[in-house]
């Protein structure tokens, strides 16, 4: 066998053994997330047959409601309606948010001027800024959405505000060395820098905004998780509480799964070492 024989297979098994190794750092973390889910819902079905109560269904409940829901179309329904405002709330507020948090993070006088206004919005109540959207613009989805949007683009602004704060100049210097155009400057020198800030920014704004458009459904919407859940609370159904609850969970945490960490990987692949 010669050398270059017995480098090709040297590199070939070093590959075999990258390959099983990245097959079993994928695999690893959903076994034990199954795991740690069926712990939970065996710590559930005891604490329910050791305290039977109707304020306390056990899984084995929830589940049937869930599958008598889904039957009939309602909870996709509902579900639908739900995914639809928080989408359309994340987007305004990501894109507002993120323009108003660069501009003052770039611009200190700006930023001076109007940090008071960050400062107001982001500590008046989600409550508040909900019923005075309804009561100043009615009871639509305009309102709906404009409501939840308002209260997360705060948020996003002082992310954003410090990503932009951390913005190395040397590499604007560079682009104005090698003559960048703005689209160019903006793919190559500004978001890779900012796309830490971006995530941070994204993943709190997906978990704070769909925990509002409950509140803003449950107050104004005739449709949607948060309507279903006031609707139930009423007939004080707390296994359809929980179904409609565990459902739109799950929902989110497959966007989590299969959207929010595949697109983060992608965008930090630049990062990583070579092995």
């Amino acid at each position: 066998m010669t050398a270059r024989d017995g480098g090709d297979r040297t590199l070939g098994e070093a590959a075999g053994i990258s390959s099983r190794s990245s097959s079993a750092a994928t695999v690893m973390p959903a076994l034990t997330v199954t795991i740690s889910l069926l712990g939970l819902g065996l710590l559930w079905s005891l604490a329910a047959n050791t305290w039977p109560s109707r304020a306390f269904p056990g899984p084995g409940e929830v589940w049937q409601v869930l599958l008598r829901e889904a039957a009939s179309g309602d909870l996709f329904y509902h579900l639908g309606a739900t995914l639809g405002r928080v989408a359309a709330a994340y987007f305004v507020a990501m894109i507002v948010g993120s323009a108003i948090g660069i501009l003052l993070g770039s611009y200190r006088r700006a930023d001076r001027f109007f940090n008071p206004w960050v400062i107001l919005f982001l500590n008046i109540p989600a409550l508040v800024i909900i019923v005075l959207a309804y009561i100043w613009f009615g009871l639509n989805e305009a309102a709906a959405i404009g409501a939840v949007a308002v209260n997360k683009i705060p948020n996003v602004v002082v992310t954003m505000r410090e990503g932009a704060r951390a913005l190395d100049p040397s590499y604007a210097e560079m682009a104005a060395v090698y003559r960048f155009g703005p689209l160019d400057r903006l793919r190559h020198i500004l978001l890779p820098q900012l796309q830490p800030y971006l995530a941070a920014a994204s993943r709190s704004g997906i978990a704070l905004i769909w925990k509002i458009v409950l509140v803003v459904e449950l107050l104004g919407r005739s449709n949607g998780v948060g309507f279903q859940i006031h609707l139930y609370f009423q007939l004080f159904d707390v296994a359809a509480i929980l179904a409609y609850t565990l459902a739109f969970v799950a929902v989110m945490l497959v966007i989590e799964l299969l959207l929010v960490q595949p697109v983060e990987r992608h965008a930090t692949r630049w990062r990583r070492r070579p092995a």
